[in-house]
């Protein structure tokens, strides 16, 4: 009797005219599975795949200029709502979806379409669980960790969307050996935790390392992650919370 298909959870990436839906449209999608193998281990699963979306308007020169896609090489594609659906409730069953910066893939990928699914954030889960990477971007993850088992011209182009979310679903395989999914979608539903300040005179030092008015400031900052960051320090300074990677909850 065969063994029944494993569960997996589909590494989604989108090229898009531009980053503020409605206004902006989807072009291009790609995928890549991660399966949990019988062995215990999360393991890249099938081939992944791409469609060309047609976005329902003009492509800029800005956006086209980043993937290389232009308004003749989806002139005949179909259409968002006919494409997505599919890709993002597959079978075998879908335990989450994830991308790199998955917040920008919401946008487009609503709960309508995915039947909300729940999604994890590799740009968040790295930085917890890799702090020490120079940054966090899906390439200069890529070369620093030097993900075993990657091919390195299926990975590109970068900036097209199965290459993205080949590369983007080997981090997410090494951190699902590391950590279970449950804390993966837990921190990809929280602003990201910076490991470093990103900006002023305390620039590149470990937020531990800051004195108490500079956390203040970054507490009041415009940007979530930074005052989630801040407030996370702030909070361990008084003995409530941490910052960084704790081991003891990765298997939540």
């Amino acid at each position: 009797m065969p063994s029944p298909p494993p569960s997996i959870i589909r590494v989604i990436d989108l090229e898009t005219t531009g980053s503020a839906p409605p206004t902006h449209g989807v072009c291009e999608i790609g995928w890549q599975d991660v399966a949990l193998s019988a062995s215990g281990r999360w393991e890249l699963f099938g081939e992944g795949g791409q469609r060309f979306v047609n976005p329902g308007r003009p492509m800029s020169p800005i956006t086209t200029a980043i993937h290389h896609i232009r308004d003749e090489d989806v002139a005949d594609a179909p259409w968002w709502h006919d494409v997505a659906r599919p890709i993002l409730d597959p079978w075998p069953r879908r335990v989450a979806l994830a991308a790199h910066r998955a917040t920008f893939e919401e946008q487009f990928c609503t709960p309508s379409l995915t039947r909300g699914a729940d999604w994890i954030c590799t740009w968040k889960c790295a930085l917890r669980l890799w702090p020490d990477s120079p940054s966090f971007s899906n390439q200069v993850l890529r070369y620093w960790r030097k993900p075993e088992g990657l091919e390195h011209e299926r990975g590109l182009p970068a900036h097209r969307a199965f290459p993205d979310a080949y590369v983007t679903a080997f981090h997410l395989r090494d951190m699902l050996n590391e950590a279970s999914v449950a804390q993966l979608i837990e921190w990809s539903k929280q602003p990201g935790l910076l490991p470093r300040v990103r900006y002023g005179p305390d620039r590149g030092k470990e937020w531990s390392e800051i004195d108490d008015d500079s956390l203040a400031s970054f507490m009041a900052d415009r940007d979530v992650d930074i005052r989630f960051t801040a407030e996370t320090e702030y909070r361990r300074r008084l003995g409530g919370g941490r910052v960084g990677r704790d081991p003891e909850n990765l298997l939540l």
